[in-house]
């Protein structure tokens, strides 16, 4: 007895159902539809395995070699693909990212640091984390209290540091006030939970209660770095070109934004 062969699922390679596959798709071959035909051999790889290919590098963060081993293609038609689609993936999605002041209308919004592993280059102690032991760069991630994600600013900073910010963080009259600048939200100063007293004396009971009232806050937020970071390429260490790594954060932010139906 012969038995029909059920669909491959894509959720957990791709990142995103069959339906929003077939969408991005829709949208990619309109993006390009002025460019016009080129010359030469047909492509390796139709349409839409293009797209798949691309999300599977972005989700799984997988060699170009194993997925040429993986889409039966050679190694330079993945970097080929990969080049030219990555972009305008990033173009078709753009709809999907939420403006800031929509970002930060009548919500709270917590901000919090998230570390992205570039491998150890020939840069010297330049983006070394002391904390790590690696070379990463910093990305600050926003999300709401329900652990949404908000936003996501391209602008990665060396120097790791991870503040939570928050309108109720920032109207509890037991919260400390940290060195900083104000919050894209409420304007009120970054706030973080205090270490252990100089000395290893116990915290008061103020201090306790501080800390806990902020890291259950930041609770939230560190939620939404995890599902950002399902996105493995800035998850298991990015091995691309350090200037584009702002381009493809840019890009998978776009695609997680899609993904949650904005």
């Amino acid at each position: 007895m012969f038995f029909e062969k059920e669909p491959m699922r894509y959720q957990s390679t791709t990142g995103l159902d069959p339906d929003r596959i077939t969408e991005l798709v829709s949208r990619v071959r309109q993006a390009r539809a002025g460019q016009g035909k080129g010359v030469g051999r047909p492509a390796a790889l139709g349409l839409y395995r293009q797209v798949e290919l691309v999300l599977v590098l972005l989700r799984q963060n997988t060699t170009q070699a194993a997925a040429a081993d993986l889409f039966g293609v050679s190694q330079p038609t993945v970097s080929r693909v990969y080049r030219a689609l990555r972009p305008v993936l990033e173009q078709v999605t753009s709809r999907h990212q939420p403006a800031v002041p929509e970002v930060f209308a009548r919500r709270v919004v917590i901000v919090d640091g998230t570390d992205v592993p570039t491998g150890n280059r020939a840069l010297g102690r330049q983006n070394y984390s002391g904390k790590r032991h690696r070379q990463g760069l910093n990305v600050q991630i926003g999300a709401d209290l329900g652990g949404m994600l908000r936003r996501c600013p391209t602008r990665c900073r060396a120097r790791s540091t991870t503040v939570a910010r928050s309108r109720a963080a920032a109207g509890n009259s037991r919260c400390t006030t940290v060195t900083g600048s104000p919050t894209p939200a409420t304007g009120a100063p970054a706030r973080s939970p205090r270490p252990s007293a100089p000395g290893g004396c116990e915290l008061s009971e103020d201090r306790k209660a501080d800390n806990a009232t902020i890291s259950a806050l930041r609770s939230a937020v560190e939620r939404a770095i995890a599902h950002w970071k399902n996105w493995k390429i800035v998850a298991t260490g990015y091995r691309g070109r350090l200037t584009e790594l702002p381009a493809v954060i840019s890009t998978i932010t776009k695609l997680e934004f899609y993904r949650l139906g904005w």
